[in-house]
């Protein structure tokens, strides 16, 4: 049942459902022991593998296999809803123990400036907090709709209902998450193909175009990432996305056109324009504060003068929000997020600008803290809108549910940091960095080739005119940049294919049908059927990549 069309005598008469909460005590034991497996993962394969695996899928069954435990108490885990609480809170320890909270705090590391570690960490426990609090606010609005694809969280979903409910249903997922974990092991990118079902066609078009033109074009003699051309490219999107944004944010009464058909529905989601406005200015204003923190704990504050200081204090600001939008957009769509090039696009401005060492490596330490844990509560609020959408009245259940989801996932962040406290140390010590804080150091040292920047500004312009054209609900340009960046092998042949199956099913469910009713109709089963296959690949890939801890160990 779609959750907007309840009618009014259903959402006034009907009592109102209780969520379960994040604090219950078998909920909250049980999402603390997760958290902590959780944020172990994290940080043992980004410093081994240099990846960082959605857990969620494996926070869902372990939730469902302790519900079946004979115990009364533990019959609690058999709501759906608590499971989801405890898949939210440890697919968010992990990103935030490896991406969010390791990640950064490797970079003055790295450096050599281990006296910097802990105040980059206290940074970046500012980015994160910032990071989670502005997808809160603004989840459900036109800018991140809740029925955007966000594909890990289709698939953390879809897997609790069929463990859940069985049936064809649960035998389709089932036959998908096979599929995606035996092709995984045998080195091919299923859960790109799981994608390609999932989510807007355009977007995916040009996501799977990109893959493939940047997976090709070293064959021709094109080292298109050496020459920062997708760099270009996504700072030129980047920069349209985010007026789009600002578009976005304003309330618009009457008029008619494209603008207008994009917020006619306005009114359909739980956040509105307004808030969405409040969401963002109240993040880039928690952004700069937390700017200003590390300027000060960091020593940046004795190293540049007043205006220097300033400048660098807005910057750092700006590239936090900036990167968590660009992320979350690109996750939201194609369930890749472009998080290290992203920042290394701001390292880069930095190195024009001539921004000391020190204060550069700090501010890529704090850009790299947002991004990641705002793409992955952008997956686990999908899973739970979809687990929610059949509760009457729906909207006071699903903002309640969205709220314990928070609570859940900040639970998981806080059982992160304390692990990563805990367990930098040892890590670094026996040279387990995170390859892409090395990365980010080597640049930083390295710096830039001549006509780098050059370069990247003549390429913004194709970049900026994709995304200008694809509109705020495609973002074809970003998603463009975000594969020429990935550039996995095989994943572009894997999203084409599964466009042309997905189009190649929906015309053969068509045949013969006439009426547009019939057809409608058609297309809306079409479109289930391919959901669950895509949601099984994407959970079999993830399962995957979580049982690539054995390697790492």
């Amino acid at each position: 049942m779609n959750p907007n069309t309840q009618t009014a005598s259903e959402a006034t008469s009907a009592p109102v459902e209780a969520h379960p909460r994040a604090f219950e005590p078998v909920t909250l034991v049980i999402t603390v022991l997760m958290s902590v497996l959780g944020a172990l993962i994290g940080i043992v394969l980004i410093t081994s593998l240099g990846v960082s695996p959605n857990t969620a899928v494996i926070g869902a069954l372990v939730a469902m296999l302790i519900g079946r435990i004979p115990l009364g108490v533990l019959a609690r885990m058999r709501s759906q809803h608590r499971q989801n609480l405890v898949q939210s809170a440890i697919s968010g320890a992990t990103f935030a123990a490896a991406n969010s909270l390791l990640t950064p705090i490797a970079v003055p590391f790295a450096l050599g400036r281990t006296d910097l570690v802990w105040p980059m960490l206290g940074g970046a426990v500012i980015g994160l907090a910032v990071d989670s609090w502005v997808l809160y606010r603004v989840f459900d609005s036109r800018l991140l709709p809740a029925t955007g694809s966000w594909p890990a969280g289709i698939a953390a979903a879809e897997t609790i209902k069929a463990g859940d409910t069985g049936g064809r249903k649960a035998a389709v997922l089932g036959v998908g998450a096979v599929v995606g974990l035996v092709g995984a092991l045998f080195k091919f990118p299923t859960s790109a193909a799981g994608v390609g079902f999932l989510g807007n066609i355009w977007a995916l078009a040009m996501f799977g175009i990109g893959l493939a033109v940047g997976q090709y074009a070293p064959d021709f003699g094109y080292d298109l990432g050496a020459e920062r051309v997708p760099h270009g490219l996504m700072v030129g999107a980047g920069l349209v996305a985010l007026v789009q944004a600002l578009l976005l944010m304003r309330t618009r009464k009457g008029g008619a056109g494209p603008a207008a058909d994009a917020e006619s529905d306005d009114g359909e989601r739980t956040v509105q324009a307004p808030q969405l406005r409040r969401g963002l200015l109240e993040g880039m204003g928690l952004f700069v504060c937390g700017a200003i923190v590390v300027a000060i704990a960091g020593g940046v504050a004795g190293q540049l003068s007043v205006p220097a200081l300033v400048g660098w204090v807005a910057l750092a600001g700006i590239a936090a929000i900036v990167h968590q939008l660009i992320v979350g957009l690109a996750a939201m769509h194609s369930g890749w997020f472009p998080a290290f090039a992203v920042t290394l696009i701001f390292l880069i401005i930095g190195l024009v600008l001539h921004i000391p060492t020190v204060p550069l490596a700090l501010m890529v330490g704090y850009t790299a803290s947002t991004g990641p844990a705002f793409a992955d509560l952008g997956y686990d609020f999908k899973a739970g809108w979809l687990l929610r959408r059949n509760a009457v009245p729906w909207q006071p259940f699903e903002i309640e549910g969205r709220r314990q989801q928070y609570l859940a996932q900040l639970v998981g962040f806080g059982v992160a940091l304390v692990v990563v406290a805990i367990a930098w140390k040892s890590f670094f010590s026996d040279g387990r960095v995170p390859p892409v804080s090395e990365v980010y150091v080597a640049t930083i040292k390295g710096g830039l080739e001549p006509g780098t920047m050059t370069t990247m500004l003549l390429w913004a312009i194709p970049g900026a005119l994709i995304q200008f054209l694809g509109g705020p609900s495609r973002q074809m340009g970003v998603l463009l940049a975000t594969g020429l960046l990935v550039a996995t092998p095989d994943a572009g042949w894997m999203v084409l294919g599964a466009l042309v199956i997905r189009q190649a099913y929906t015309m053969w469910r068509r045949r013969g049908l006439t009426d547009p009713e019939a057809r409608k109709e058609s297309d809306e089963q079409a479109e289930s059927d391919l959901s669950l296959v895509g949601a099984g690949l994407v959970a079999g890939s993830s399962l995957n990549d979580v049982g690539q801890l054995t390697k790492a160990l």
